[in-house]
């Protein structure tokens, strides 16, 4: 839905399902693409990823947040240069304030690569940290099946967005190390689970502050039935996302705007923390990444100047609250991923890249992440 002012007021909801006609294929495309240049969001249904696994997932989400405190820290992410495990309640930065969630970082598997002498952005990638599967039976085993559904959509939708946009799916492949179907030891992709518990009064209300995500694609599975999320829109003022039980919500990021020459459009967002007196809000966002080796300047996209010209209806962006990967464009995806994880959780920074933690904190370690 769009005002007179064009820009959009709420989000548009897509059924996966119209893929299984021709006619309703057609559809689909042609509301992807609308979606893709003037919202940057839209709520995905029937998605072809299993409800079992994903109601599965949902249950799970609270009682890996009541495991025992020393068997979180166990997992925490300053154990791992991959910035994979437990962060605690206040430990993340977005724009240089506290981000009031907790939360676990996963990712599909992939075992590192890196060797001395390669660029530091290499280690990024690699195994993730589990809790225990005597504490929590069954949880990987769940949510690595979820993964790999998710991840498979995401290459899906990948075809689907080169087809909207009239381009080659071939022309995407070099952003995922030459393939774009799942293939395991090419890329690792990411996940979280998060907690943004109910705010006390007086207190902030950043469960995380305004960002765009990196990528090409993430893909959000909200887990609870609490409002929170919002979108910001040319104009500058933020839409509400609420949860729709057995959707995703899917949104661009800036990789993805930027190889398109902005025809794609990441959209700034944020979620806001459960008012006073609220059970938490738990979401769990897939992130689908890009082959680290690549700069994303170098590879933009050529497109028909007809489907070019489509972003010209769109009108300018008007102020955004995000700032954040202003440096894409300019050096290697991994590098720039590298940058935004240092800035998010310079608590792991100090323990794995000391030079890069010195360079975006000269003042050492901000009270946030100094202690456990």
């Amino acid at each position: 839905m769009e005002s007179k002012s064009n820009t959009f007021s709420s989000i548009p909801i897509l059924d996966y399902s119209l893929l299984s006609t021709p006619d309703g294929h057609a559809k689909f495309v042609e509301q992807l693409r609308h979606a893709l240049i003037h919202v940057g969001f839209l709520y995905l249904s029937h998605p072809p990823v299993s409800q079992e696994d994903m109601n599965a997932l949902i249950e799970y989400t609270p009682r890996l947040f009541e495991l025992p405190q020393e068997e979180k820290n166990k997992i925490r992410m300053a154990n791992s240069p991959h910035f994979f495990g437990y962060s605690r309640f206040g430990a993340e930065l977005t724009k240089g304030k506290t981000d009031q969630r907790e939360q676990f970082d996963f990712g599909t598997p992939y075992e590192n690569q890196w060797k001395p002498g390669e660029p530091e952005y290499l280690k990024l990638w690699g195994p993730p940290q589990w809790p225990s599967d005597e504490l929590i039976p069954g949880f990987k085993e769940t949510y690595l099946r979820y993964l790999s559904q998710v991840e498979q959509l995401s290459y899906e939708f990948i075809a689907l967005i080169a087809e909207a946009f009239e381009i080659s799916e071939d022309a995407l492949s070099p952003f995922f190390n030459g393939g774009t179907k799942p293939n395991p030891g090419l890329m690792q992709h990411r996940s979280k689970i998060v907690k943004y518990p109910a705010r006390k009064e007086g207190e902030s209300d950043q469960g995380v502050g305004p960002h765009f995500d990196g990528g090409f694609l993430t893909f959000l599975l909200q887990a609870s039935d609490h409002p929170g999320l919002q979108v910001q829109n040319l104009a500058g003022e933020w839409i509400d996302a609420p949860p729709i039980p057995g959707t995703f919500v899917v949104n661009l990021g800036k990789a993805l705007e930027t190889v398109t020459q902005g025809l794609a459009r990441a959209t700034s967002h944020r979620v806001l923390s459960p008012v006073p007196g609220s059970t938490p809000r738990y979401s769990i966002p897939f992130f689908q990444n890009i082959a680290q080796g690549v700069c994303i300047g170098d590879l933009v996209l050529d497109f028909k100047p007809e489907i070019l010209k489509l972003k010209d209806s769109r009108g300018q962006v008007g102020a955004t609250d995000s700032v954040n990967y202003t440096e894409y464009g300019q050096y290697p995806t991994g590098y720039v991923n590298l940058i935004g994880r240092v800035k998010s959780h310079p608590d792991v920074a100090e323990k794995h890249y000391p030079n890069m933690f010195k360079q975006f904190f000269p003042q050492g370690l901000p009270a946030q992440g100094s202690a456990y």
